[in-house]
């Protein structure tokens, strides 16, 4: 289990943790912008525009540089695609599951370690709802100034809490007016496997803590990761970068946590009061047409898991 985060590490929305935001967010902005796009986010090229990563900047004409990426090595331009065609996929999974709860009555949302997350402003939120942001109080300030500077406005009753996932983050979230009263829809997208196996047990703890019957929670789940297949991605990585003349501000190995004590997400919740199943991504990514052949398609340990429960 390599990393080179520390217990008190910080970040803003350019640096560590907070620019990995920065990725998916134009991986959004690639879909967008794409034919026949699973989702529609019109705030994520603003919001990788202004964060001065540069790195991920190269992913916004996501069909160019998978061409270019093809040309050098075809392994890397599968892989290429099969990242932004995953981060299309998994967007769409999480924006029905939000769809879903908000159909079924749910007024109180709450986005963990929510990023560069714009949907509180780009989904079409039902009247009185509230949705509560957690994360870094850099990399919230970042997006509520860039984009209130092209006169953006949240479409739900938005409350940002400012506050690391390691603090006391149910006492920030109290205080901005959630009510563990009600029933609750939590995300937890492109979280976990940041967090090593006992601070996500933790999380969860929490979350089943504060949340009243009839709460639902999604996550996305990964697995533990052979380190030969970590070196595997890491060499090719930095092959394609080395060949396309990007520079390669992170990396992204070094911020995650390969915890093989990490407990399996849905066998977790179900054990805690909660109705749990989980989609395999790899199916998913079937179900709508954008599967790619990969060199770690026959690991099933490479792909995440899609956890959706409700609390009984």
């Amino acid at each position: 289990m390599s990393t080179v985060r520390t217990d008190d590490d910080t970040w803003d929305i350019a640096t560590s943790v907070g620019s990995t935001a920065v990725m998916v967010a134009a991986a959004r902005a690639s879909e967008t912008d794409g034919p026949e796009p699973l989702i529609s986010d019109p705030y994520a090229r603003i919001l990788v525009q202004g964060a001065g990563t540069g790195m991920w900047e190269n992913i916004l004409d996501g069909a160019a540089m998978a061409e270019r990426l093809a040309n050098a090595d075809p392994e890397a331009g599968a892989l290429f695609t099969h990242m932004r065609n995953y981060q299309a996929v998994r967007t769409h999974f999480f924006d029905a599951f939000f769809a879903d709860a908000v159909a079924a009555g749910i007024r109180q949302v709450v986005i963990l370690a929510s990023g560069l997350d714009s949907r509180a402003f780009r989904l079409d939120w039902p009247a009185g709802t509230r949705v509560f942001e957690i994360d870094q109080p850099l990399v919230l300030e970042y997006k509520a100034q860039t984009l209130a500077a092209h006169d953006v406005r949240p479409s739900a009753e938005r409350h940002e809490v400012p506050v690391d996932l390691r603090q006391d983050w149910p006492a920030a979230l109290k205080e901005q007016g959630f009510d563990p009263s009600q029933p609750t829809a939590w995300l937890a997208e492109g979280l976990l496997m940041y967090l090593p196996a006992d601070a996500q047990d933790r999380l969860f703890e929490l979350i089943t803590e504060l949340s009243a019957a009839g709460s639902r929670v999604s996550a996305e789940a990964v697995g533990h990761h052979s380190e030969e297949r970590r070196a595997e991605v890491r060499e090719r990585f930095e092959k394609f970068a080395d060949q396309l003349g990007i520079e390669r501000n992170i990396d992204m190995q070094n911020l995650t946590y390969n915890d093989p004590d990490r407990a399996d997400v849905t066998e977790w919740l179900n054990a805690h009061g909660w109705l749990a199943s989980g989609q395999p991504s790899t199916e998913e990514m079937r179900r709508l047409g954008r599967w790619v052949e990969v060199p770690m398609a026959s690991d099933p340990d490479a792909f995440a898991t899609f956890v959706v429960a409700q609390k009984a």
